[in-house]
């Protein structure tokens, strides 16, 4: 095996009883960490979270796209998985999930064909989303041309003026149930919207975008109700995103229909969230929760990535050997959290800050006090955790000391 993190010519299997320490320097650099204290209570609260509400979560996979942390998921109780490609689906299956909503349009005959095959599994539960009859006529051709023996439950997506997928108000949204419930080759299961459009505006206009977007939703599937498209069985509302969860879950369970409704959550992050914008969510989360609907507690990050101070070439300035191959830098640039010297693991101290990446090294910023010296370690974190994930195949599961007790796989 050789994989970037790990000492070469050993089996992922002997990994964990080679008794293996990362601030001990057992392990090359750089190397992606997920704690393992900090996913288990993730699970745990995620659990009490949906729990108090009486919703379900079905976490975005697409954010790690590991098999060992889908199966921690489904073990600590999802309902399901979310995904948005093809290729999600086809990672999804191998690893054994039996319940899928793939939150996206599927367009094209190859992806018609990759995507509804999976329903020729009679065990296996799939809901795909439509927002015009182009695609929900390009799922029930498909559907036709694989013969197949149950009709493709679809959720009708809507979604805002001049952001991206979705019908544009309830009135388009009416009108697309009308023509998906006259076709034999589909069912009706739901609606559905993605309320992280607006994750990334400023608090108040993002909540007010929110709030609007939800209020659609849930106006829309009462309309659709009243107007008896659905087919038969519970309605799913979904929403998915990791910056307004408790709004959504507050919002859609307040839809009044004439059968029962289920409400999906497709939070992504929340498996380990993020040092950064998931984790600043979160607060405001916190913040807002004033009919104290979120258990006890608070979600930790997980993930983290782990290089060498390799130069310290000008005061105020040392060079880290981490760079734009190993850490997300979409969002925001990592944050140095951690340190370590001798193996002695402490808080970073204040006035160190990233200011830069190349492919391979990181600018850290430094004050001139600064205790780290060239051959120290420099634990980071991260801001979007999807796109740190999808640089690594193997990533080290440690607990809290460091010590290497498992890993995990991705495959992006």
């Amino acid at each position: 095996m050789i994989e970037k993190g790990f000492p070469r010519f050993v089996s992922r299997e002997e990994i964990p009883a080679r008794g293996w320490n990362v601030l001990r320097e057992d392990l090359p650099t750089p190397v992606a960490v997920l704690r393992q204290s900090a996913l288990d209570n993730n699970a745990r609260w995620l659990r009490a979270f949906t729990a108090s509400l009486g919703v379900d979560l079905a976490p975005h996979g697409k954010t790690t796209m590991s098999p060992e942390l889908f199966a921690r998921q489904i073990e600590s109780g999802c309902w399901g998985l979310t995904c948005a490609t093809a290729h999600h689906l086809e990672v999804y299956r191998a690893a054994g999930v039996r319940r899928v909503l793939f939150a996206n349009q599927v367009i094209g005959r190859a992806n018609v064909r990759s995507v509804l095959a999976h329903l020729s599994d009679e065990a296996f539960e799939l809901y795909v989303l439509v927002d015009g009859i182009e695609g929900a006529t390009a799922l029930a051709q498909g559907a036709q041309a694989l013969g197949l023996r149950r009709p493709v439950p679809v959720l009708i997506e809507i979604g805002a003026a001049g952001q991206r997928t979705g019908v544009r108000s309830v009135e388009q949204g009416v009108e697309l149930a009308r023509l998906v419930s006259a076709q034999p080759r589909l069912a009706l299961r739901g609606v559905e919207t993605f309320e992280g459009l607006y994750g990334h505006a400023p608090t108040e206009q993002g909540l007010a975008g929110v709030e609007a977007l939800l209020r659609s939703c849930v106006e829309l599937a009462e309309a659709i109700d009243a107007g008896d498209s659905f087919a038969p069985g519970e309605v799913l509302l979904s929403a998915g995103g990791s910056d307004f969860f408790d709004v959504a879950a507050l919002r859609l369970k307040a839809a009044r229909l004439s059968r029962p409704v289920r409400v999906v959550l497709r939070t992504g992050c929340t498996i380990t969230l993020d040092h950064m914008h998931c984790r600043a969510a979160f607060e405001r989360i916190r913040q807002r929760d004033a009919n104290a609907v979120l258990p006890q507690g608070s979600l930790q990050p997980a993930l983290e990535v782990w290089g060498h101070v390799q130069s310290a070439p000008e005061p105020g300035r040392l060079i880290c050997n981490v760079g734009k191959r190993d850490v997300s830098y979409d969002w925001k640039l990592p944050a140095p959290v951690w340190w370590s010297s001798a193996s002695k693991l402490k808080s970073m101290p204040p006035g160190h800050a990233t200011s830069a990446l190349n492919d391979q090294h990181l600018y850290l910023d430094s004050p001139p006090d600064s205790p780290l010296r060239v051959g120290d370690m420099v634990g980071f974190g991260v801001s979007h955790p999807c796109t740190t994930f999808d640089k690594w195949r193997l990533l080290a599961l440690v607990n809290d000391d460091y010590d290497v007790v498992e890993t995990v796989t991705t495959a992006f």
